[in-house]
């Protein structure tokens, strides 16, 4: 239990608790869950009074980030985002926030929704924790969001590495490098899923009058949506530029592709002009010049010699060769 911005002791029993808190007027309850199962949820829903539906959202997960207004409650879904360095990896958790009279409910799927460090932040700060549930509504949107930029930011580092790998004369791994790109846009998908749902409910936080949301945090909202427009802003560049990056490789590809059919054109060529002197000299004709000369062999060798040197000079100097 918060009572005027501080953290004190509430009874257990969450009637008992809720009643207190709606009594005195200044305090109400934050309750924190991690994965719960039917039964450990099903206490807490009656008890707040929740939504079925909300409460169904909250149990399966995967969801979309969302805002759904109830008579007796607000619900929101987060995805926070995590970015695995080692691995290339994007993973998204899921945080539903419940949001009454004098309550918050926060339910937690996966490992990148920890509270702890925004519930610490917001105990520091009793003028903003003074605001009631709407301010752990926006500290817990303000961090997910923040983090969707420090993200973007690892991201678009990874990328400055692949580019180079992509643009570098020494590549040779060309399969790798593609399967890399198309493993980086799905990592780049997978981010906006996380984000751009979430532009309409911080919108209505931002612009609307939601219930259960106090009147004066709307420039406050404004803020974390801005910022969740920086985050969208950077994954639509990094999206933009895997494409650029794919595209310029699968360019090189070809040009590398035609260097090679140039280069084994240019040897067919040589090797051809000798194998038809070889065979015209191969057939047994009696009367065929310089058969029985005794500088005819050498001569013949020698014209070959000189063709497939003039040849040879003639492709290098195309670059060909």
């Amino acid at each position: 239990m918060y009572r005027n911005g501080r953290r004190s002791e509430a009874p257990e029993d969450f009637s008992d608790a809720l009643d207190q808190a709606r009594a005195t007027g200044d305090a109400f309850l934050w309750v924190g869950m991690h994965e719960p199962t039917e039964k450990e949820f099903e206490h807490v829903s009656q008890e707040f009074g929740l939504h079925p539906l909300a409460v169904e959202d909250a149990l399966t997960a995967h969801q979309r980030p969302k805002l759904e207004v109830y008579d007796d409650s607000l619900f929101v879904v987060l995805k926070p985002v995590l970015y695995d360095d080692d691995a290339d990896r994007v993973t998204t958790g899921e945080l539903m926030v419940f949001i009454g009279d004098s309550f918050v409910v926060t339910v937690r799927h996966g490992e990148g929704a920890a509270l702890a460090a925004v519930r610490h932040r917001l105990e520091q700060d009793p003028e903003v924790l003074r605001h009631g549930p709407t301010a752990v509504l926006y500290a817990v949107s303000d961090a997910v969001v923040d983090h969707y930029i420090e993200v973007a930011a690892e991201l678009q580092a990874d990328l400055e590495e692949l580019e180079a790998e992509v643009f570098s004369p020494n590549s040779a791994d060309t399969k790798n490098t593609a399967a890399r790109i198309y493993s980086f846009k799905r990592q780049v998908l997978e981010f906006r899923r996380a984000t751009s749902p979430l532009l309409q409910p911080m919108d209505r936080l931002a612009f609307g009058d939601v219930p259960f949301v106090h009147e004066h945090a709307q420039p406050f909202f404004r803020d974390v949506a801005d910022h969740l427009t920086k985050a969208n802003e950077y994954i639509e560049g990094l999206d933009r530029l895997l494409s650029d990056a794919l595209a310029a490789h699968l360019a090189q590809m070809g040009v590398r592709q035609n260097d090679d059919m140039r280069k084994i054109s240019a040897w067919a060529a040589m090797a051809a002009v000798p194998t038809m002197v070889a065979g015209i000299y191969g057939m047994n004709f009696d009367h065929m010049p310089e058969l029985r000369h005794r500088w005819g062999y050498p001569a013949v060798v020698a014209v070959m010699l000189v063709l497939c040197l003039g040849l040879y000079r003639t492709f290098k100097r195309r670059g060909w060769l």
